[in-house]
């Protein structure tokens, strides 16, 4: 993760929290650094999922999103995704509703995010 792809998100979703973009605000923090924005963490790491678990699907909404330690620019990430739960939809015929659990780690192994997300799949 570069530092200008933190910088970019964090001004295009207009977060105006200086932790994540101005270097002098954050080394006076605990973290001596900015911090990539949670948000792009979260779009980061779901759309690192997509292509295994929800490319044709629908998602519906993520859930108990943990944000456990910091992500700084330079870090690189990845995602797992473990399948919780699977049902018919049972108000489209045709579908299916699958629960999943999403973690994206760093370099270091160090869970970053972790979140439940549902995704509705055509069957």
């Amino acid at each position: 993760m570069l530092e200008a792809d933190n910088v970019w998100f964090t001004l295009l979703t207009m977060n105006t929290n200086p932790i994540h973009f101005d270097a002098e605000y954050a080394a006076g923090t605990e973290w001596k650094k900015p911090l990539v924005d949670s948000t792009f963490t979260l779009a980061l790491v779901t759309g690192l999922s997509v292509q295994d678990v929800s490319e044709h699907g629908v998602n519906l909404g993520w859930k108990e999103v943990r944000l456990p330690a910091p992500v700084f620019a330079g870090d690189t990430i990845r995602a797992e995704t473990e399948v919780l739960a699977k049902r018919e939809s049972q108000s489209r015929p045709g579908f299916g509703i699958v629960t999943v659990r999403t973690r994206g780690l760093n370099q270091r192994d160090e869970v970053v995010i972790e979140f439940e997300r549902s995704i509705m799949l055509e069957l």
